[in-house]
């Protein structure tokens, strides 16, 4: 299951706000008035700030079945694991929980821009999975080439991600919002690159060992943080290109040294991204990715865990080990304008585990997702449309796998107001 790392003292955020506001928006020096020297120009310069959001309702006809606590959004990892897992099949949901509000802003210095966001929806996830509460999305400045906070994970390229209903969205693409602390040497608005250091999480899969004591008693540790960065190649009439890649440490400490086994160790997990955005034509984008990787099932929108038990024979001190287990990712979807006020995206995605030798025979090795979709927009700011979702999940080594077929209808009416600049 993903790790999610979630800041709830929303008191700092709205805090974060008045200070914004309080700050004010300096005046432009007259006309008449003589040119300032450079630094005392940059002073008189306007900030900006705006506040944004929508209100979103999502009607779901799901004809099968999955995870209750995910009822709102097609996931493979979610799908059961058994036959029936979660009762007979055919479900009618309704949620809100896509709906968002946001505040960013910019204020110039003598020393450069200083700029931030502060972003939340209702999505709950962790111990707050099913619930419609308040999920922290964005926290975040930057200064010059300095940034710090919770976004996009340097490892992911956001702009992969299609336009369509499903809040989840394609369980092979990389999509992570993650703390960190990046350094961004350019940014050109079309090519840039960026590194960062992240903060560190993985879960792990005891598998058929999970009722012994001594794996129970076991407990991850994280050492480092986790290494990320990309390239991107932009500014051309056909798209851009852009590389990542990530490496982390993860351990685990075995917190019963003195009986007969020695469970402590570490595994490396690593991973290489490669993503497009095609320009296909005016009107068509083809939105591409292609992810390899060991222990990163954590910075996928839809994976398992990221460490999986082995066996470790011929060693009576230490009989199993962890693995980084590896995955790989796949995204192709092509968005589709029909005129001014249709739109179409449909494409399909995939992941695949390579399930470590201790894991159940019912542990998740391979999801599949496919989705295509009418939209919308009769008027400014309103969106309206119908989506039908699929998804599939098969089994390690029971044969077991199972499908979801889902038609969502949403209602999303947006919002926003800029202040100075």
């Amino acid at each position: 299951m993903r790790v999610t790392r979630r800041s709830p003292v929303l008191t700092w955020g709205w805090a974060a706000v008045a200070m914004l506001l309080l700050a004010g928006l300096p005046t432009a020096a007259r006309a008449e008035e003589p040119a300032a020297p450079p630094a005392q120009a940059a002073q008189d310069e306007k900030g900006t700030f705006e506040i944004y959001g929508f209100g979103q309702a999502d009607v779901i006809a799901d004809f099968k079945q999955n995870n209750p606590d995910w009822y709102d959004v097609n996931r493979p990892s979610r799908l059961p694991n058994v036959a029936n897992q979660f009762g007979n099949d055919g479900r009618f949901y309704m949620s809100v929980r896509q709906s968002r509000l946001g505040v960013k802003g910019e204020i110039p210095t003598a020393e450069g821009p200083v700029k931030g966001q502060f972003e939340f929806d209702m999505f709950g996830v962790g111990k707050d999975a099913g619930q419609t509460t308040i999920r922290l999305r964005h926290a975040w400045g930057q200064w010059k080439q300095i940034g710090a906070g919770q976004t996009n994970s340097t490892f992911m390229d956001v702009d992969v991600f299609p336009n369509v209903l499903d809040y989840w969205g394609p369980n092979g693409m990389l999509f992570f919002r993650n703390v960190q602390v990046f350094w961004e040497p350019f940014n050109d608005g079309s090519s840039n690159a960026r590194v960062a250091i992240e903060a560190p999480g993985a879960s792990g899969d005891a598998g058929v060992l999970a009722d012994r004591v001594e794996l129970q008693n076991v407990r991850p540790r994280f050492p480092s943080p986790d290494f990320t960065g990309h390239y991107r190649l932009g500014g051309r009439k056909w798209g851009y290109v852009q590389l990542g890649g990530a490496l982390r440490k993860i351990a685990y400490d075995d917190l019963l040294p003195n009986d007969n086994f020695d469970l402590n160790g570490s595994v490396w997990g690593w991973g290489i991204s490669v993503s497009s955005n095609v320009k296909l034509g005016a009107d068509d984008t083809l939105r591409l990715q292609l992810v390899e990787g060991a222990g990163i099932e954590n910075y996928f929108n839809d994976a398992p865990v990221d460490v999986g038990i082995k066996s470790n024979p011929g060693n009576p001190v230490t009989p199993i080990v962890g693995e980084a287990l590896h995955d790989l990712g796949l995204v192709i979807y092509l968005d589709h304008n029909w005129n001014s006020h249709l739109s179409s995206a449909i494409g399909y995605s995939r992941v695949d585990i390579s399930n470590s030798d201790g894991q159940a025979p019912n542990a998740y090795k391979a999801g599949q997702y496919f989705s295509g979709n009418l939209l919308m927009t009769p008027a400014r700011n309103v969106m309206m449309g119908g989506e039908f979702q699929y998804a599939h999940r098969e089994n390690n080594t029971d044969g077991f796998a199972v499908s979801d077929y889902r038609l969502q209808f949403s209602f999303k009416y947006s919002f926003g107001y800029k202040f100075g600049g």
